[in-house]
């Protein structure tokens, strides 16, 4: 076994303070120069590329000037190709750009984006890839807009005049052509962030640019399957849900900053432009307004004018960018899971489409008869644009809805309590201190203000102002108090808000009280536990602590069932999985004091997955036990392989040796970009192939690998590719851990036969040179057991639905294979029990049981899971 035991080798010799300073410089230089001829090897085209960017850069501008004639040469679009015949330039204009900051993403574009491209697909590929969709993105575009032009369309003759220059064109087009190349994690996250950037640009700015680009990804997706060919598979395939919350996260990050996209945008024809406007505080000119309408020509069009000029400022600024700040916060919130950010990005696009509704007329203004008139849309697309410009975020509301059990991750109550009433206190107190200093200073108003003109305008105080547009002005400030009263109280509510928000989202994720998870991981280093105590520290677990708190009991309410995640922490004279310890008095009496607490709160207590040496303990009570698994335990100490029974392990190393393929031990922090993409990417595979979801409650995931406790045990060939990944959870005594507890198990479907057994069979070999450790934990299949418990005559008939269930799901999760592995390593069988005070209430804890493991099974789940009892 290979660096087994996480140690780094020595890099090379340090130089230390004895060393010549001025050979850094030059050592500096020669490392960049290896790095950069690295860079060229992997990737020629990419770098040739970028580099032939910067020189036409120089020449023609934007770094020395530009070169206008030659630039109208080169400039692709409706003018270019139709009107003066330039054919060539689909081609020509992917090499210029426009200003000296795109031409410093076009480069990084070139060397990260098409770089990672050509390393999928190779140099030849991604070339003809590259020329392909710059023709075809551009071309297709062109022919789009001159049918346009011809039948009068508003977008085609609105841009007909537009010269292009874009080198994101090809660029997009050869990453969705690599995404046939990736592995499903990948494909999935290339296709779906790539195709959400290319339509955000699309409907808030575009430009023929913005659909030359969306085209050319279209193309590239058809010459990758061509390169690549492979059956064409339509049906629905299953992501984690951390892979589903990485997605949803990376699709509203994108759409929030949508209509910075207008503001900032050179041209503003995309069909989402006219609501990125309304977040944005434009104002015309002061003093062509001013010339225009103080001569005379006082119109309402004046007014409202003078009206945008008299509250531009900080203000209005602040109060149209800080709901899309709040919606941008709540998207790092969604990627971890939080429940709270997902209702945050549900009420701010809901917030949204209902303002927008109400502004184009879709919705009745307040106090005006509400009357629809379709004629004075006279083209097809205004309807168009103002329809998709609230349906997009009401989209976008309703897939976070119908994803929101993807989001399990709750706030603390305390927290989230906190949230609620400091954003609707500090509504109403800015509400009030405006109406109440605006009422002392209401003659500095113009008109004079009443009370009731205060509150009637409220609400406009913290409403983007380009959303007000259509309402009627009933008064202005005058003077800089006043100005600064009606600009303040919403950028400050909105701040308010997006702070508490972060606290409430970054804070205490357990649903225990402040400081328990943390208590709880004391105890366990301290005092110890059984080998599967370590899966009570998982997010979603509260934590019970008798009166003393040297007990601690984890625990999660599923359908008014309180299940234990495994047996008390901080038993006196705990020794894991050795049956027939006794347990003290302490621990009876934790046990009593739990059951009664979860009667106070009206819970069903239930023990699951509990020891042997627990048993009398519920028998003394009353309760009633059933076998539910088996744990498997291995002895490192005593690990041999020799004989024939071995034969299987020993095939299985000796196969990961010819294959070139090593075992190393280390943790998640310590892992290299590349292997915890795989790693990612190996659980996908994995998921994708269940046609039911990930299970969790017993049953850790890609989230619970991030914990630095848990050690991991790779399988990695010479090329650096992980084959394997196995995660192992610790057990302490005295702070000093004395076993580790198999939980991830995942393997590449293409990997080395095998892999599985070698990467245990490392573990334990890894193991016995370290004399504190005394056991390893091959951990519990549920709903599998090879012997029959101790179960009574009323939970007999449990046990054969549980059996039943166990063979029915098992094409599905391979409870039963899994079992038969493990008896591979000729390990003691521990039977693993649950207990529960009322037989009658078997069915309810069945269902619980259920919906604890599978906790974001929707409604097509359960139909593919009755499918598969059928």
């Amino acid at each position: 076994m290979s660096n087994a035991a996480g140690a780094s080798p020595v890099a090379g010799t340090a130089h230390g303070s004895n060393s010549d300073p001025d050979q850094r410089p030059r050592r500096v230089a020669s490392a960049t120069r290896s790095r950069l001829a690295g860079v060229s090897a992997r990737q020629p085209f990419a770098g040739g590329y970028a580099l032939l960017l910067l020189v036409v850069g120089f020449f023609l501008g934007p770094i020395v000037g530009e070169r206008r004639d030659l630039r109208g040469l080169l400039g692709t679009g409706y003018d270019s190709v139709v009107d003066h015949g330039r054919w060539w330039s689909p081609v020509t204009s992917v090499f210029i750009v426009d200003s000296a900051i795109e031409l410093v993403f076009a480069v990084l574009a070139a060397l990260v984006v098409l770089g990672f491209a050509e390393r999928l697909m190779g140099t030849w590929r991604v070339a003809i890839t590259f020329v392909m969709t710059s023709i075809i993105g551009a071309s297709v575009g062109i022919l789009a807009q001159s049918i346009g032009v011809a039948d009068g369309e508003m977008w085609s003759r609105g841009v007909r005049e537009m010269f292009t220059f874009d080198p994101f064109t090809p660029i997009a087009g050869s990453i969705m052509a690599a995404s046939c190349f990736a592995g499903p994690l990948w494909k999935r996250r290339i296709r779906v962030i790539t195709l959400t950037v290319l339509l955000t640009l699309v409907l808030y700015s575009g430009q023929p640019s913005d659909v030359y680009r969306l085209i050319a990804a279209g193309a590239g997706l058809g010459l990758g399957l061509a390169f690549r060919p492979t059956p064409v598979d339509l049906s629905w395939h299953r992501s984690s849900d951390h892979e589903s919350r990485t997605l949803i996260a990376a699709v509203v990050g994108v759409l929030a900053i949508g209509p910075l996209v207008t503001l900032f945008s050179g041209g503003r024809f995309g069909i989402l432009a006219p609501l990125g406007l309304l977040l944005t505080h434009n104002v015309p000119d002061a003093t062509e307004v001013a010339d225009r309408c103080l001569v005379g020509n006082v119109t309402r069009q004046c007014v409202q004018e003078l009206t945008l000029e008299r509250i531009d400022g900080v203000g209005p600024l602040l109060v149209s960018l800080l709901p899309l700040a709040l919606l941008l916060i709540a998207s790092f919130g969604l990627a971890r899971g939080r429940r709270l950010a997902a209702w945050l990005a549900i009420i701010v696009n809901v917030g949204l489409a209902i303002l927008g509704g109400w502004y184009y007329g879709l919705l009745p203004i307040f106090g005006q008869p509400f009357v629809w008139h379709w004629r004075s849309t006279h083209y097809w697309e205004i309807a168009l644009v103002l329809v998709v410009s609230v349906l997009v975020p009401l989209i976008t509301a309703g897939i976070i809805l119908v994803n929101l059990r993807h989001f399990p991750v709750k706030s603390s109550p305390r927290r989230l309590r906190r949230f609620v009433i400091t954003t609707v206190v500090s509504f109403a107190t800015l509400a009030a201190l405006y109406v109440g200093i605006g009422w002392m200073l209401r003659d500095r108003f113009s008109p004079n203000v009443t009370l009731l003109d205060l509150i009637a305008d409220i609400p406009e105080r913290f409403i983007p102002v380009g959303f007000l547009r259509l309402e009627r002005v009933s008064f202005l400030p005058t003077d800089p108090l006043t100005t600064v009263l009606s600009q303040s109280v919403g950028p400050v509510f909105w701040i308010i808000t997006i702070v508490g928000a972060i606290l409430c989202l970054t804070g205490n994720q357990d649903k225990a009280r402040a400081g328990d998870k943390a208590r709880l991981r004391a105890l366990l280093a301290s005092r110890g536990g059984e080998s599967l105590s370590f899966m009570s520290t998982w997010d979603g677990n509260s934590i019970w602590f008798n009166q003393e708190g040297s007990i601690a009991i984890a625990y999660r309410v599923v359908n008014g069932i309180a299940i234990t995640t495994s047996d008390p922490i901080g038993e006196p004279d705990a020794t894991s999985t050795v049956a027939g310890n006794a347990v003290s008095a302490y621990g009876r009496q934790a046990v009593a004091d739990f059951a009664e607490m979860c009667d106070d709160n009206g819970w069903l207590p239930v023990f699951y997955s509990v020891h042997s040496r627990w048993l009398p303990v519920f028998a003394a009570m009353g309760w009633q036990t059933m076998s539910v698994a088996e744990e498997t335990v291995l002895r490192p100490r005593t690990w041999e392989t020799t004989g024939k029974k071995w034969q299987d392990i020993r095939s299985s190393i000796n196969r990961a040796d010819r294959e070139g393929v090593r075992a190393v031990w280390t943790s998640f922090k310590d892992l290299s970009l590349r292997q915890s993409v795989q790693i990612s990417e190996i659980s996908e595979l994995w998921v994708q192939e269940k046609d039911l979801p990930e299970l969790g409650f017993t049953l850790g995931g890609l989230d619970e690998l991030r914990d630095p406790a848990v050690r991991l045990m790779l399988a990695i060939d010479e090329n650096e590719r992980v084959h394997a990944v196995t995660s192992w959870l610790p057990t302490y005594r005295d702070g000093v851990v004395i076993g580790w507890t198999l939980d991830f198990m995942r393997r590449r479907p293409d990997g080395v036969n095998g892999v599985m057994e070698f990467l245990i069979a490392e573990t334990a070999s890894m193991l016995k040179q370290q004399p504190e450790i005394e056991f390893l934990s091959l951990s519990a299949a549920p709903l599998a057991q090879s012997v029959s418990g101790e179960d009574d005559d009323e939970s007999g008939f449990t046990t054969r639905i549980l059996e039943f269930l166990g063979t029915a799901l098992e094409p599905v999760y391979g409870f039963r294979s899994l079992l038969a592995f493990k008896r591979k390593f000729q390990p003691e069988f521990l039977p693993l029990y649950m207990a529960y005070p009322d037989p009658v209430a078997l069915p309810g804890i069945g269902l619980a049981l259920a919906r604890a493991y599978l906790p974001s099974a929707s409604v097509r789940d359960v139909v593919a899971g009755v499918r598969v009892l059928r």
